[in-house]
């Protein structure tokens, strides 16, 4: 899927990617892809949506789009 970094808190590692649709996926740093454990706010991404831990649905594999 493609979408946007919606909010990213790097001091909590956690962060919020928008999908096309407008709906809002969390993510947590791990599901960055290049291991940086952090991306700006506003980028624009490719991204899979997985069940979590916790049975709530979230962005993984996060990939920042070549520009």
């Amino acid at each position: 899927m493609r979408g946007r970094v919606a909010a990213y808190d790097e001091h909590r590692g956690i962060g919020e990617v928008t999908d096309a649709e407008g709906h809002s996926l969390p993510f947590h740093c791990t599901a960055i892809a290049d291991g940086s454990r952090t991306i700006p706010s506003g980028v624009e991404v490719d991204f899979r949506v997985v069940n979590g831990p916790l049975g709530v649905t979230e962005a993984t594999e996060i990939r920042r789009v070549a520009a």
